[in-house]
């Protein structure tokens, strides 16, 4: 191969799995911690999405890497599978031989082991990779699992990994119960063009090239235009463009090598194949995800303040926003008082939820600490010395299109709706 070429140690852009390699960008940095929560919060799954190739798999096994020797893991990525074959894969995963036995049996075993290794102050994780191949009715035995407590609390946490399919049949009506357990919901996106250097940089110096430029800076938008910042496609683009280098004897990569390569592997713009693949999914009946933030609906704003001060306003879009005081959360507030990530607010076709993300200041709303507060038009929402008013640009259009529809009519005023809502 190219290494001795490029005097490298190892092939710095295989497509396996590897920890050692993993480029923590923003997003991924977030979705690492959102993992580590699991470990210290047992009211709720974690669900990370992410499209093929985004980092999903590698970023699950930098993460147990690095897990601690009191956590007791069992990682399922086999997910085309029965409810009893996943309840047997989950048991083998914690040292049982349970192909005899029967549902029940299965069942009753995994509740006494959850009990025993609590007993034992050892915590247990669940980890399902490609969870969107789940069956509706194996995600329901995970609900039952994930119900197991002692008097004090649930305990078993559970990671759910799996392409934006997963977000769509989480989402599907037979399985509200397990939806309200969801506690954090996050979603991989691609890399953008700097991140994407970054990343080829990041492989290129664990692989051994140190600071010695072996991509040219002529080959980075050449790269992004083809890869569109996917992780996997990145490697794919940047191997063979070395391979293509490696033929001619040249140390390092030129923009004639990206060429060459994209001819070998027959591939079109990045753009061009997306919009490809939503014209299939078009034809076919299938339902479309735009990625483009842009495209959502505008449901309101949030304003920030603080002693009196007026410090921003945010659109807020149909989704999700995460407020907290480090720089990977949507929204930052760089306060002692705030939480690294301290609480979220999810607007739906609905309305709109504000949520503590178990932060130590907790969150207020009319002078009372809630865990979960149903938004009204109005409300101020209280963290550390922060105030966030939320503002339903909704409902002043409901407001407007009832005047204008109906002569004479005058908007009625807005009633109160009650305040918190489900733990």
């Amino acid at each position: 191969m190219y290494l001795e070429l490029f005097k490298l140690k190892e092939l710095p852009f295989r497509l396996s799995p590897d920890p050692q390699f993993l480029y923590l960008s923003k997003q991924h940095a977030r979705a690492k911690a959102y993992m580590e929560s699991t470990i210290w919060f047992t009211d709720g799954f974690v669900v990370i999405t992410g499209e093929i190739g985004s980092g999903k798999t590698t970023l699950i096994e930098s993460f147990l890497q690095e897990i601690q020797r009191d956590v007791v893991v069992a990682q399922i990525n086999q997910t085309q599978v029965s409810a009893v074959d996943f309840l047997q894969a989950v048991l083998v995963q914690f040292g049982f031989s349970p192909f005899k036995m029967k549902k029940a049996e299965l069942i009753a075993t995994i509740n006494n082991f959850l009990v025993e290794q609590y007993a034992a102050d050892r915590k247990v994780l669940l980890i399902v990779d490609e969870a969107q191949n789940l069956s509706l009715r194996v995600l329901e035995e995970v609900r039952l699992l994930s119900g197991v407590e002692t008097t004090k609390e649930k305990v078993l946490r559970i990671i759910l990994a799996g392409q934006p399919e997963l977000n769509e049949k989480l989402d599907a009506p037979e399985l509200v119960q397990l939806t309200q357990r969801i506690r954090l919901r996050f979603h991989l996106g691609t890399l953008s063009p700097a991140e994407m250097r970054g990343y080829i940089q990041h492989r290129l110096e664990v692989a051994g090239a140190a600071d010695r430029e072996i991509f040219a800076e002529a080959t980075f938008p050449e790269i992004f235009r083809y890869t569109g910042g996917v992780p996997r496609l990145v490697n794919t683009l940047c191997d063979t463009a070395m391979m293509s280098a490696y033929g001619v004897d040249r140390d390092h990569v030129i923009a004639d090598d990206i060429a060459s390569a994209v001819q070998e592997l027959r591939w079109v713009e990045f753009q061009a194949r997306t919009q490809q693949h939503s014209r299939s999914q078009a034809e076919s009946g299938a339902p479309a995800r735009s990625a483009v933030d842009g495209t959502r609906e505008l449901v309101g704003k949030l304003i920030i303040a603080t002693e009196g001060r007026t410090l921003s306003e945010i659109p807020l879009k149909l989704g999700r926003v995460i407020i907290g005081r480090t720089a990977d959360n949507d929204v930052q507030i760089d306060s002692r008082f705030v939480s690294r990530h301290h609480c979220q607010i999810i607007a739906t076709g609905q309305g709109c939820v504000v949520e503590d993300l178990n932060s130590t200041n907790g969150i207020h709303v009319q002078g009372k600490r809630v865990r979960r507060h149903n938004l009204n038009d109005g409300d101020v929402v209280v963290i550390g010395k922060h105030e966030i008013m939320y503002v339903d640009e909704r409902l002043s259009a409901r407001r407007k299109d009832f005047t204008e529809t109906v002569p004479g009519a005058q908007a009625p005023a807005p009633q109160p709706e009650t305040g918190e809502g489900p733990a």
